[in-house]
């Protein structure tokens, strides 16, 4: 029996040997790069046509047009020619539990949600997974800083915001604690699933829950203004609300959650509010103008919420609002949310198909999102002093046929894009002599 388990024990140590490791972080950049040639889209609109795009010590230093800036022949270490190609900054993604979850049929791997109702000190940050076999697998499509975001609950947690590539959740952070989600109510109950819906019929205990709410945010604000107090680490967590180094970030869909929800918001004095969802927004046009509210507009490719609706809505959406001047980004909450986050580069290429202008398109996954992410000041555009979180594609990579990277840095570090999907794709063209 004995010698039994020691079989059992050395041959499973001898199969965790034929496990592939995690893929191991790029090193920080030591030798300045100069990429060439390439039709550079800087996030803010612009666009160079023949640019020049220098970066040093993790910071972007030149952004120029190459057919005019004069060079030394010694000014950067490596030059890349890129003619032909496009540089991007890296795409944001907004409101994801990438690296919360790594398989949802195994509890022990799902960290997204906590109990309880009001968890405002739940910090998703220490839950974040940044060796997630998930997270390789998005990269490739231009994805390179996400806010991880806790679910559950009427107040979630504390969201965080990362780049994707690094060896702990403290190195990941570009922003910690960004902002507070709210989910907010609705004032209708839906009943049955997906595939057979059932009634909607008015939420009752709306107004109660409403007052929750309210409640609560009047007790934090009174909590975190007192002059002493017995600590209380649930309205301790919402002192950043109050002095505008957080923003609330309210789940809502519908217009009058959106109105109810800024209206309570700005009642206690909470100075930064961004919704999420908001397909109902373009009706509230009006108070999110007032109040200087942006949106991050919920999954593009989705039904919309009414039958009565215009079945494009969703996808003109993002150009509506944008006309009113409201500041808008793309999320991509919902079903499968963490593998199709790879597919938020086309989620802004349908805004454009369906009538905004193609630069603000590429703007609602970067500078918009930055700005509503508060991380603006570093990253979402090519520009000097920023971070050089960029890429380089073949084509347009708002385009699924034509977002094909070859390069792309993270920081200043030239990071690996394959993936154990891309190197079972090459394996199986291998054996059919498909390359």
């Amino acid at each position: 029996m004995i010698n039994k388990n020691i079989y059992i024990t050395l041959l499973a140590f001898c199969a965790s040997l034929q496990i592939k490791a995690q893929q191991i972080p790029a090193p920080q950049q030591t030798k300045s790069v100069l990429i060439l040639n390439a039709t550079a889209h800087l996030g803010n609109g612009s666009v160079i046509q023949n640019s020049a795009v220098g970066f040093k010590d993790g910071k972007i230093t030149l952004v120029a047009d190459a057919t005019t800036v004069r060079l030394a022949a010694d000014a950067y270490d490596t030059t890349i020619d890129a003619s032909g190609k496009h540089v991007y900054p890296g795409f944001i993604v907004a409101n994801t539990t990438l690296g919360l979850v790594e398989i949802d049929a195994v509890k022990s791997s799902d960290d997204q949600e906590e109990i309880g109702t009001f968890n405002p000190n739940v910090r998703s940050i220490i839950a974040y997974n940044s060796e997630s076999k998930v997270v390789e697998t998005v990269r490739p499509n231009g994805i390179l800083i996400a806010q991880i975001t806790p679910r559950g609950g009427r107040i979630s947690g504390t969201s965080s915001v990362v780049q994707l590539d690094a060896w702990s959740w403290k190195d990941a952070i570009i922003k910690e604690n960004d902002g507070i989600h709210l989910d907010f109510p609705s004032n209708f109950r839906r009943s049955g699933s997906w595939f057979e819906p059932g009634i909607i019929e008015a939420n009752k205990d709306y107004p109660k829950q409403v007052e929750e709410i309210a409640a609560f945010w009047g007790n934090a604000k009174a909590y975190n203004q007192a002059a002493s107090k017995e600590r209380n680490i649930i309205f301790e967590a919402t002192k950043g609300l109050f002095d505008g180094t957080q923003t609330l970030y309210v789940h809502a869909d519908e217009e009058k959650q959106i109105v109810d929800a800024i209206q309570l918001a700005v009642n206690n004095q909470i100075r930064k509010i961004v919704i999420v969802g908001g397909f109902e927004a373009y009706k509230a046009a009006d108070v999110l103008q007032k109040y200087n509210v942006g949106v991050f507009l919920r999954r593009v490719h989705d039904m919309p919420s009414s039958d009565d609706e215009d079945v494009n809505l969703p996808y003109k959406l993002a150009k509506i609002l944008t006309d009113k001047g409201i500041v808008v980004g793309l999320e991509n909450s919902g079903d499968h949310e963490r593998m199709s986050v790879r597919n938020l580069p086309f989620l802004a290429g349908t805004c454009a198909a369906f009538g905004l202008d193609k630069e603000k398109a590429l703007q609602l996954i970067t500078s918009n999102t930055a700005k509503l992410l508060g991380i603006d000041d570093t990253c979402g555009t090519l520009e000097t002093g920023k971070d050089a979180t960029l890429f380089i594609s073949e084509g347009d990579a708002l385009d699924m046929r034509t977002n094909k990277l070859t390069t792309a840095f993270i920081q200043g570090r030239k990071i690996n894009l394959e993936t154990f999907q891309t190197k079972l794709n090459d394996k199986f063209k291998a054996k059919f002599n498909q390359k």
